[in-house]
């Protein structure tokens, strides 16, 4: 209730031309995540970036992409607003280097060598997939297309072959050495 109340309010703040896909971040526009002027953290965050959320086996919080993420979509008592959180132990690990007897993640996923929320996701309007996963799984009801991604030997073999990747941004500057010194 409270998330259609958040939803519904944002849409009328936003105006009706502002929705640009469906799902959870419709009726959003840049400035729902990104501010230009007012940055609460790197990549222009409008959010402020988690500080408390850990990824799986780590001591010290985030500081990957994920932190935005996090931001919104981890509980209020660990560092998020409580908006469609999500919880490691029903998601896959974010923040960490795959396991290859788990998973044959395509480096495409990777990011810095570890999974982060944007190696499954892509939260831009313009992916109008299924979760705004990076792979067409027609609106959910052929979710071993996305499987088939990292854990072919899982998913139907006829899944598998000739998988393609959505992508609205490059945020790879975010992953480059000199960029994670400031």
């Amino acid at each position: 209730m409270l998330r259609k109340l958040a939803l519904s309010l944002s849409f009328v703040l936003l105006g009706a031309g502002a929705a640009f896909a469906a799902g959870g971040h419709e009726g959003m526009q840049c400035t729902g995540c990104h501010n230009i002027h007012d940055a609460k953290g790197q990549l222009i965050f409008e959010v402020a970036p988690n500080t408390k959320a850990m990824p799986q086996g780590s001591v010290m919080p985030s500081k990957s992409i994920s932190a935005l993420c996090l931001g919104c979509h981890a509980d209020a008592d660990k560092g998020g607003m409580g908006i469609a959180p999500v919880s490691q132990h029903t998601s896959h690990p974010w923040g960490s280097v795959p396991n290859k007897k788990r998973a044959n993640v395509p480096d495409i996923l990777l990011r810095n060598g570890a999974l982060d929320c944007v190696s499954c996701h892509d939260p831009h309007p313009s992916n109008t997939n299924y979760r705004y996963l990076r792979v067409d799984t027609a609106g959910g009801k052929k979710m071993a297309n996305f499987c088939a991604a990292c854990h072919a030997s899982k998913a139907d073999k006829s899944a598998s072959g000739g998988i393609k990747f959505f992508s609205s941004m490059d945020e790879e500057a975010y992953y480059r050495p000199e960029a994670q010194k400031k």
